[in-house]
């Protein structure tokens, strides 16, 4: 194996928009999804994304590979939106990788969108990437001053210039080059003309999924994009797998020394689809056992009834009301056509969504003592408005479980809050953030008890609690804040 960057070579990107500077910490909690060996691979990538908005919904893309070039689409706005019937007939070919996007820095722009596709010594490449590079201000500095030219405002393309400076040792010695490299939270699938390849960072913090369907194999971020094109699962990817299909069949290269697995455990608190298996358990089961466990630490806790925010307390809801033998309601009814407030990517808009999003049923809440589920606080302003909402629509009294502890450090591997002072529990105790909510009482989840629902102790356990506990399983420098790229510099 060749080390150190290979002579700089040409890499030839499309132009299609003005940029904005780099924002290194443009964290990408997306959705990705992979297929090879069906002709009608872009029909299915559409429906797989389509599974996987929940994911991401900012833009859309979707790079088909004939055995000869790569095709691309992509746009900003939802799946539906991008995609017509007409659009996926001239994708044609017989794999695809495909792409939706979370934004939570930065600018929001076509040029960030996803795959990212060059065209290099006479091939095609194209990219689609979740997760977050901790060394993406050290390396796009260093590639820049060797000479290369970026596009994007994200740390995505780093992979491609890394890939192009080693392919003169061939593809797989270039992936593993590449991949070696980088420090962080990936999962990405990428693909040639001929080839897909799915890989995972050793700690395996983001999931990735393999599956089969009639002969051809297909990489999604979750399973519920396998069970809408009726695949089945196979097994999910091995942190610091990187996993090769292509007429041959797969074969898997393992080229990093093993480390103890840091799993996201957000990814079970919130942002996984409650359809989906990841990191070997289902979602929905994960969250019902949450609330349980809720009703065994807080055994004395009453209300007239139980209710969640929908959608995402719905579960923990079901397995406190289960545990707890009490009454549970729906006190406000969500509008169906309006996106999850989180992966808004400004606060104004994370405002207005709370608002049209959800309604309280004023005759069901009257006079009663409400007991919230929450899955999470992060910021504090969303739980806010929608309590207040609560108490104007004549509520008595309003107490809320969390399904999780309090987030009281920044995330750097791909979650949107990467400073403290985005983080209500960085600086607040729980009883202040009781108050500034305007709750009559306030109580979380342990680490101990979310870590029970996964089957695990503190002592014994796969999973990143960066976030909870502030011990990171991968370090970082005093650069990796989101902001850094986007200053105006004199």
């Amino acid at each position: 194996m060749k080390t150190g960057l290979a002579p700089d070579r040409r890499i030839i990107i499309p132009s299609e928009e003005i940029l904005t500077p780099f924002s290194p910490n443009k964290k990408e909690e997306c959705g990705i999804f992979g297929i090879f060996g069906n002709e009608d691979c872009a029909k299915l990538a559409y429906f797989g994304l389509y599974a996987l908005q929940h994911r991401g919904q900012e833009s859309a893309g979707i790079a088909v590979g004939d055995g000869t070039q790569i095709k691309t689409h992509k746009n900003m706005g939802l799946v539906n939106e991008i995609f017509s019937e007409q659009t996926l007939k001239t994708l044609k070919g017989y794999l695809a990788i495909g792409h939706v996007r979370y934004s939570t820095t930065g600018s929001s722009l076509l040029a960030n969108a996803q795959p990212f596709t060059v065209f290099h010594g006479n091939n095609y490449y194209a990219i689609g990437h979740n997760g977050n590079l901790v060394n993406a201000i050290e390396l796009r500095r260093k590639l820049e001053r060797q000479g290369a030219i970026f596009r994007s405002t994200a740390d995505t393309e780093i992979f491609m210039h890394l890939l192009a400076r080693n392919l003169v040792y061939g593809l797989e010695e270039a992936l593993v080059e590449a991949l070696a490299t980088v420090k962080g939270a990936y999962s990405l699938v990428m693909c040639t003309q001929d080839t897909l390849i799915g890989a995972r960072d050793p700690n395996g913090f983001r999931p990735l999924c393999l599956g089969e369907l009639n002969g051809a194999y297909v990489l999604a971020s979750e399973t519920c994009a396998f069970d809408l094109i009726e695949a089945t699962y196979i097994r999910d990817l091995e942190p610091g797998e990187i996993l090769i299909i292509d007429e041959n069949g797969l074969r898997s290269l393992f080229p990093f020394s093993k480390r103890r697995h840091s799993y996201c455990i957000f990814e079970f608190i919130y942002f996984a689809r409650p359809d989906s298996n990841i990191f070997n358990q289902n979602v929905y089961m994960f969250r019902k056992r949450l609330g349980r466990l809720m009703a065994e630490e807080n055994p004395s806790i009453c209300a007239d009834f139980l209710m969640p925010f929908p959608d995402s307390g719905n579960y923990a809801a079901m397995g406190f009301a289960q545990a707890k033998n009490i009454p549970l309601e729906m006190g406000v009814i969500r509008n169906h056509y309006v996106g999850r407030t989180f992966i808004q990517p400004s606060q104004a808009m994370r405002d207005f969504s709370v608002r049209v999003k959800l309604n309280p049923v004023r005759e069901l809440l009257k006079g009663k003592s409400v007991l919230l589920i929450e899955d999470s606080i992060i910021r504090g302003t969303t739980t806010k408005t929608r309590c207040s909402s609560l108490r104007q629509a004549g509520a008595k009294e309003v107490h809320m479980l969390v399904s999780c502890p309090p987030h009281r450090f920044p995330c750097h591997y791909g979650i949107d809050f990467s400073t403290k002072g985005e983080l209500i529990a960085a600086s607040h105790s729980v009883d202040e953030i009781r108050d500034y909510i305007g709750l009559d009482s306030l109580h979380y989840l342990s680490i101990e008890g979310m870590l029970e629902a996964a089957g695990c102790t503190v002592d014994d356990h796969p999973f990143c609690l960066a976030c909870y506990s502030g011990d990171y399983p991968v370090k970082f420098g005093d650069e990796v804040r989101k902001d850094c790229f986007e200053e105006k510099r004199s």
